[in-house]
């Protein structure tokens, strides 16, 4: 879980690695995006700033970002973590800040929501996490914690999905837990 710091302005050299590596994601996996255009995409990158950085730490972190849809009322794309299996870089986390401070001992390293806030990305909700497993088969030997309503957080409890069996199973845990297995993925719109 290594943030890059306060600078989040990539270097040219970062920036169009990024761009490398998201073009050949991009290409390889066109039922994620079915008419659209990496051009269109690229430009959108482009001019996105601070978004941009937020790709890269998705990138880095193991998510392995990718374009799945397009807002039809703002124009931005919609980016989901696509990692086979729940990001490496982001597993280990209990939910929330509250449930991390509530740990009297053994404290993971940090929370999903406090790892999402950093970075500039939204956790996946319920149905996008249920959007994602649309376009494959994700989280067939992990986990990843998704938003949480409040009226299930009020009371301790927190909600994680995965894939098993060729089906989409939403769980309940504490908050407070935090596995090897089970990390969570974002959401970025650029």
């Amino acid at each position: 879980m290594i943030m890059n710091g306060n600078n989040k302005n990539l270097s040219t050299e970062k920036r169009e690695e990024l761009f490398r590596v998201m073009q050949a994601r991009f290409e390889k996996n066109m039922n994620r995006h079915r008419g659209f255009k990496w051009a269109d995409v690229k430009s959108k990158l482009e001019a996105a700033g601070e978004k941009l950085w937020s790709l890269n730490e998705m990138e880095s972190s193991g998510g392995e970002p990718d374009v799945t849809g397009k807002d039809t009322g703002t124009g931005e794309y919609i980016f989901y973590d696509c990692s086979a299996e729940s990001p490496k870089g982001r597993r280990n986390v209990c939910y929330d800040r509250e449930a991390l401070d509530a740990r009297k001992e053994h404290k993971p390293a940090s929370s999903a929501m406090d790892l999402c806030a950093a970075m500039g990305i939204e956790i996946l909700t319920e149905e996008q996490y249920r959007e994602l497993q649309k376009l494959g088969s994700f989280d067939l030997k992990t986990s990843s914690w998704i938003k949480t309503p409040p009226a299930i957080r009020k009371h301790g409890g927190a909600v994680f999905c995965d894939r098993r069996y060729d089906h989409v199973f939403v769980y309940h845990n504490g908050a407070e837990s935090y596995y090897g297995g089970r990390g969570f993925r974002g959401c970025l719109k650029v």
